[in-house]
């Protein structure tokens, strides 16, 4: 990484290791995530990606598209020029929060038909845990709804 100072290069690293473990990353995509969060909005070109990362082109363009996908990453193209400019996607944190929203959403209908199985057919079982249960079933409508809070109030700011 020959365009960053040793700090930003340490924070890469740190904030790449984290989007490895949280987002499931592949280590290159985590580091090129982790670049483009931390860089101006002016972007990177893809010759600047490799250079920072000291990866293949391959490599650098598969796991660029896939963060294209996912939206975590945009690109745009400045007048004149013919490169393409990469940056974090303005949305990404109302992305992340979206993608949490839907975890959360699939976790209840789980928790829901657990219930539902358990009231039915283990009612000793839900009897004695079924308390616990409800407790996590509410912490995760609380979740829920915060998430949609933050995410109104993220829509009502331009980016």
């Amino acid at each position: 990484m020959n365009c960053c100072t040793d700090e930003k290069r340490k924070l890469i690293e740190e904030v790449g290791v984290h989007f490895e473990q949280i987002h499931q990353f592949a280590p290159l995509a985590a580091r090129i995530y982790a670049i483009m969060i931390l860089s101006p909005k002016d972007g990177h070109t893809f010759d600047d990606i490799l250079e920072i990362t000291s990866a293949s082109k391959s490599s650098v363009s598969t796991h660029l598209n896939n963060l294209l996908h996912l939206r975590k990453v945009e690109y745009f193209t400045k007048p004149g020029e013919r490169k393409r400019y990469f940056r974090a996607s303005p949305s990404y944190l109302k992305n992340t929060l979206v993608e949490y929203k839907t975890t959360i959403d699939g976790e209840l209908k789980v928790i829901d038909k657990i219930i539902d199985f358990n009231k039915t057919n283990n009612r000793k079982k839900f009897e004695k845990n079924g308390e616990i249960t409800a407790l996590f079933k509410e912490y995760l409508i609380k979740q829920k709804d915060n998430i949609q809070n933050v995410i109104a109030k993220m829509s009502n700011i331009e980016y």
